[in-house]
């Protein structure tokens, strides 16, 4: 979960409707109006991005008024469907796959089941990708693959790209030709395993 305690203003004064807050911002709540931009603050998350990026400094953020929180609620989800999703994906159900805003693979598994389908979606249900949206981009990608899910990039979502390989996808010649440099692929991932397949804290 986090809680939003930011908002972005526009100066139309100096907004030159260049579209770069409407690129860069991870939930889709920058959008253009007669060539000038403007944020929905029902979808803000409030990382900040259309004010670090916009060349024209037209976006200052502010304090809301009233703070959102950004959450799932994992309450009438059958929590061990959550907990396979999350290892499916290689994942330990309560390992924090952004730390930014401390959002759990259980949180991403929850939003999904709760109909998310993008990486939009999740982060603004979960406020995931809101921080320095470098990392978190991969788990979130992982997780809607073990759901079945290949997400496509939203109109004006220019914020994310493709899924990068994993420890268990190292193809056996790679392994080989490394083996005598320091690299111990196998046992990072029997160590990976033992982490994903870890009890729960009071729940297993």
């Amino acid at each position: 979960m986090k809680l939003v305690t930011l908002k972005p203003v526009v100066d139309i004064e100096k907004c030159k409707g260049c579209k770069t807050c409407v690129k860069v911002c991870p939930v889709l709540a920058m959008s253009m109006e007669e060539k000038l931009a403007v944020a929905n603050l029902e979808l803000c998350r409030g990382c900040g991005d259309c004010e670090q990026r916009c060349p024209e400094y037209a976006i200052t953020m502010v304090v809301r008024e009233e703070p959102v929180m950004a959450k799932v609620e994992m309450e009438g989800l059958d929590y061990q469907e959550i907990i396979n999703l999350c290892r499916k994906a290689r994942f330990h159900p309560e390992q924090v796959v952004c730390y930014c805003t401390a959002t759990r693979a259980d949180e991403v598994a929850a939003a999904i089941m709760r109909g998310a389908k993008t990486p939009d979606e999740i982060s603004y249900m979960t406020g995931i990708r809101t921080g320095c949206k470098v990392e978190c981009i991969q788990p979130i990608l992982r997780i809607l693959e073990a759901a079945g899910i290949e997400p496509k990039p939203s109109p004006g979502g220019w914020q994310w790209y493709g899924r990068t390989i994993t420890a268990w996808e190292i193809p056996e010649e790679v392994k080989k030709k490394y083996a005598n440099r320091g690299f111990y692929f196998d046992e990072d991932i029997d160590l990976l395993n033992r982490v994903i397949n870890a009890p729960l804290q009071g729940k297993e």
